[in-house]
């Protein structure tokens, strides 16, 4: 089975962008793929902020991330970016974990001032990582949904949630030709 990991960046738990990857794990389960969710939060704090690459913990999540066959980022923006903690934990991995793997970047934030959040700060460190397969990212305004509280979400826009899906089919339809390529 094609297994993808979503590693989710917000700091809290609860979330809006973790809500999201409850949403699209729930659509990829209907085209049959398996979506594991990496909580970026649950990972020991010292040891992503003094950059403890030996770390069993760290070591454990990179090696999930290098046995993805795609992945997917969920950040909420923070000042312009995605979160400090996701990118202790990018720092962390290996300098080319994403070669061959499609890679679906998701946002979410307060305004669309913040929309080209992903293009300008998150996609510059995902091609760092050896990612040559970004899909275009999907940027979700808080107004645009809501967070269920038995797990995903409800969509106040229906081009957003058109959207969604249209990226997560877009990421399926890459896993054959990327693995074939590789």
């Amino acid at each position: 089975m094609t297994k993808v990991v979503a590693i989710a960046g917000s700091p809290s738990h609860p979330s809006r962008s973790y809500a999201v990857l409850e949403e699209a794990q729930k659509i990829l389960k209907t085209q049959g793929v398996e979506l594991e969710i990496l909580l970026v939060r649950d990972l020991p704090a010292e040891d992503l902020l003094h950059a403890r690459f030996d770390s069993t913990a760290i070591s454990a999540a990179s090696a999930q991330v290098a046995a993805a066959d795609a992945v997917i980022i969920s950040t909420p923006v923070y000042k312009a970016a995605y979160t400090g903690i996701l990118k202790a934990f990018l720092d962390l991995l290996p300098q080319k974990v994403l070669v061959g793997k499609p890679v679906l970047p998701i946002a979410t934030g307060g305004t669309l001032a913040h929309l080209l959040a992903i293009d300008y700060a998150l996609n510059p460190v995902l091609g760092v990582l050896g990612a040559t397969h970004i899909l275009q990212g999907v940027y979700l305004v808080d107004t645009q949904f809501q967070r269920l509280e038995t797990g995903g979400i409800e969509f106040h826009d229906p081009d957003l949630e058109a959207r969604l899906r249209s990226s997560l089919e877009g990421l399926v339809r890459s896993l054959p030709a990327v693995l074939t390529a590789v």
